[in-house]
């Protein structure tokens, strides 16, 4: 009888890029779980691995959900190796099977984490073969079994990664393009803007449709984690198929956040980007939902809105990291400001950029602000108001 039990609720870690946290905390919410702890890049709940799965098919923001098998004081290499050897192993792993290790360690004693990951690795090897006369293989892939080792001072956590390849990876992006956006920021920074899918949404500079096709996402309420069908925690020896296929089947019956879909508009200059765009829309499965041009951005048709409810108007311009790059696109910032005066008045106004230089040459007053990390590049999305007429007259207006 296996001494793991996959029912029993342990604690989990989720993870997320840099200030992406209360988004994450917020969809962990929406799905019924209690936040214990959270951090600057994770939430912690009590979750079963039926939990975990069902988490990893609809977490927009999320990139790992990490299963917790044991936790210990962890002075030394010594005691890592003796508390990994302690564990049941035998009952997670095949012997017949394959898994990977990867880690986070901080400790005054380790200079060179491929060395904690190769004891721990020896460690389980030498526990299954001694309980059942045969060892696994490992190596770097990902889509099998993933333990996850965190050593910080002296505590240390070994988890299961329950769905290995990053959530991230949704699996529609087959041609990205030039410098996409990761699935997962997309998907915050659409939540940060307040789109919801009830309302329109244009996506000018759409370059591969990564924004475009989350939005489509969420307004078909369709789950992320649909686009994948496989998760490391299904390589495991643990009896989980059968919940797995029950929550995807469950997963498919969601409906969309309004009977009748709000238009989705995504335009580029770049026939190329539009194609890749369209491609990858379909692989996806929302092509029907998104209405493609090539254009400059300035030509963009921009839905007219029906109701006092704003639209959303994303763009995500370069940012001119380059020497010299920055006097090329002011104006091109500039155009930005006059396109959301001209063509957008009723809607919300957003650009993602990484150079406060040239957010200045949009000209306009920012209602909010929120803070991303775009790989290695701090960035901010900046949103404005754009009202119909001015302030003071859409405050003043008489119904009578």
């Amino acid at each position: 009888m296996s001494q793991i039990d996959p029912t029993k609720k342990r604690l989990t870690r989720i993870t997320c890029a840099e200030h992406v946290t209360p988004f994450l905390k917020a969809e962990v919410q929406a799905l019924g779980y209690e936040i214990q702890e959270e951090d600057h890049v994770a939430v912690h709940i009590g979750a079963n691995l039926e939990d975990c799965l069902r988490l990893n098919l609809h977490l927009r923001t999320a990139h790992h959900t990490f299963w917790l098998l044991s936790r210990f004081r962890c002075p030394s290499l010594d005691a890592l190796a003796k508390q990994a050897s302690a564990f049941p192993w035998e009952d997670l792993i095949d012997n017949d099977s394959y898994f990977t290790i990867t880690s986070n360690i901080e400790h005054r004693s380790v200079d060179n984490s491929m060395y904690p990951n190769l004891l721990l690795k020896d460690m389980i090897v030498d526990r299954i073969k001694a309980k059942t006369g045969a060892r696994p293989d490992t190596g770097p892939d990902r889509s099998c079994v993933v333990i996850h080792l965190v050593w910080k001072n002296d505590r240390a956590w070994i988890y299961l990664n329950t769905n290995g390849i990053r959530l991230s990876d949704r699996g529609y992006r087959k041609m990205p393009h030039d410098a996409p956006m990761r699935e997962t920021l997309a998907a915050a920074v659409l939540m940060a803007a307040g789109y919801d899918g009830t309302t329109p949404f244009v996506n000018p500079m759409c370059g591969s449709g990564t924004l475009a096709i989350e939005a489509a996402l969420i307004a078909s309420g369709r789950a992320p984690g649909l686009l994948r069908s496989d998760a490391s925690a299904l390589h495991t020896a643990l009896d989980i198929d059968d919940s797995y296929i029950a929550m995807r089947k469950e997963a498919r019956k969601s409906k969309p956040v309004t009977p009748d879909p709000m238009p989705i508009v995504a335009t580029d200059n770049d026939p190329r980007a539009i194609d890749a765009a369209m491609k990858n829309a379909q692989t996806a499965g929302v092509e029907h939902l998104i209405d493609f041009e090539t254009c400059d951005f300035m030509d963009t048709q921009v839905p007219q809105l029906e109701d006092d409810e704003p639209g959303h108007v994303i763009l995500n311009p370069e940012y001119g990291l380059r020497l010299g790059e920055t006097g090329d696109l002011e104006q091109t910032y500039r155009e930005i400001g006059d396109f959301f005066k001209t063509n957008c008045k009723g809607y919300m106004g957003h650009v993602f950029t990484g150079s406060r230089v040239l957010s200045h040459e949009i000209r306009l007053k920012t209602s909010a602000r929120h803070i991303f990390f775009n790989a290695q590049i701090e960035c901010r999305l900046l949103s404005y108001e754009l009202y119909q007429g001015s302030k003071k007259q859409s405050k003043n207006l008489n119904p009578d």
